[in-house]
């Protein structure tokens, strides 16, 4: 069923009837897998007003709210969805997720 053939909100109730509890509707989520989302790692935040702020320079240090081996936090389309560590791929930075944030919003 495409967004254009629902006309009635009862159409989506009457085709997910059409599962059984638990089963899984793998053809239904495939059709999201090439939907491209935005994923951030959070290091910490800092706040400063302004004056401070056009002082800095090269080779200033921003103090950040996090104390070092702190989980960081991990956002999908600024939504908080993860915690976890940095690590080193090769060359490159990543992140070893070490909790998923649960959610009340689906």
């Amino acid at each position: 069923m495409s967004l254009q053939e629902i006309h009635d909100p009862k159409d989506l109730i009457d085709d997910a009837e059409k599962y059984e509890m638990g089963e899984p509707m793998v053809k239904d989520v495939e059709a999201i897998y090439d939907v491209p989302v935005q994923i951030s790692a959070v290091l910490g935040r800092s706040t400063m007003q302004v004056s401070q702020l056009l002082k800095l320079g090269r080779g200033a240090v921003v103090e950040l709210d996090r104390k070092v081996g702190e989980a960081i936090d991990i956002y999908v389309n600024n939504r908080l969805v993860a915690r976890g560590e940095v690590v080193v791929v090769e060359d490159k930075l990543g992140i070893t997720m070490t909790e998923i944030v649960k959610s009340d919003k689906i």
